[in-house]
């Protein structure tokens, strides 16, 4: 794990979970899963969790709280809580470190810019490329404290990934490829995600806080 300026953090090949980077999810409580969206749409992000290091997972989770504390110290007008609620982080069952970026689709009412996205070269890849879970990847975030009177914590903002391997899709099957009947092509969901239904074109972008130098 690197850290940028101002806040800012690079984890270097690091696995990818569940990224949902191609366009914006939300979480859909009817349907009890997370659907494509709208950058307007209540609740609507692009996300990915990464399994990191343990060496990793110990410097990030001391720079939360050193940023955590930082914002706090600096704020005179509302009372924060000694230690953060919530982190971007978490471990799961078989201890291993997952760290968490999100990006909000929107901000005050205005799309936000997709993350930005790279190969191992630095060239662009495509606004529809996704990506897959279990590829190699570096991913560029920004460390924030929030304080909303009930929570407070510490977040990582999206900002770019750069594909380093990337995944083969998974499969749900034993079955392989043989000679036969052969339907037409359906569109692949590299999430293994159940199919849904998309939502309205998504509004123009605007420029947001993406003009920095990718780290990359």
């Amino acid at each position: 794990m690197k850290m940028l300026s101002p806040n800012q953090v690079l984890f270097e090949n690091v696995t990818a979970q569940y990224p949902r980077i191609n366009r914006c999810y939300r979480f859909d409580n009817m349907e009890n899963k997370t659907v494509p969206c709208g950058p307007l749409d209540d609740g609507a992000a692009y996300e990915i969790s990464f399994n990191m290091s343990n060496e990793d997972a110990t410097e990030f989770l001391k720079k939360c709280d050193e940023i955590y504390a930082e914002t706090a110290k600096a704020d005179t007008k509302r009372k924060w809580k000694p230690k953060p609620m919530y982190y971007p982080y978490k471990e799961l069952d078989d201890g291993q470190p997952q760290g968490k970026a999100k990006l909000k689709g929107a901000y005050s009412g205005e799309a936000t810019n997709p993350p930005v996205q790279k190969d191992a070269n630095r060239n662009s890849l495509p606004p529809d490329f996704r990506l897959t879970t279990g590829s190699k990847v570096n991913v560029w975030g920004q460390l924030f404290a929030y304080n909303t009177g009930a929570v407070s914590g510490v977040g990582l903002r999206l900002r770019g990934v750069q594909v380093l391997e990337l995944a083969e899709e998974a499969t749900s099957d034993p079955f392989s490829a043989t000679e036969g009947y052969t339907a037409a092509k359906q569109e692949d969901d590299p999430f293994g995600l159940p199919p849904v239904k998309p939502s309205a074109p998504q509004a123009a972008p605007v420029e947001n806080v993406l003009e920095d130098e990718i780290p990359f």
